[in-house]
């Protein structure tokens, strides 16, 4: 059971990245998938989840409108297209997977974690 999150850097307000995450195909085809994040300080907080097949999405309001989450079952990869950044986006980011197929906001509906990507977005 693995997870490997990628993508982050340093960025400027306003600028993009593109966060992937590759899972062992066994703990991916079936499960929902989350991105999280943590800032210094901070608690974890959720970012946005995707279901089994894609077929539902969500995300926290602070991120609606400049996240989108999509993933491909092919390649055991979850993304996160991250528009408009802004400081208050700073932070490690997450993935992990869920223990059913469907997605949720409350980490402890996932079981595996990866090891987490650094975002800093400059002012």
């Amino acid at each position: 059971v693995q997870l490997q999150a990628s993508g982050g850097g340093l960025v400027q307000t306003g600028g993009s990245l593109r966060l992937s995450c590759v899972a062992s195909r066994r703990m991916f085809s079936n499960n929902g998938m989350g991105w999280f994040r943590q800032a210094p300080g901070k608690e974890r907080e959720f970012v946005s989840a995707i279901s089994w097949n894609g077929s539902s999405t969500g995300y926290a309001d602070s991120v609606k409108g400049r996240f989108t989450i999509s993933r491909d079952n092919a390649k055991n990869t979850v993304y996160l297209q991250m528009n408009s950044l802004k400081p208050e986006d700073s932070a490690i980011y997450y993935c992990a997977a869920g223990r059913g197929s469907w997605w949720s906001r409350d980490a402890y509906n996932y079981a595996y974690w990866g090891q987490g990507t650094l975002v800093t977005v400059s002012s």
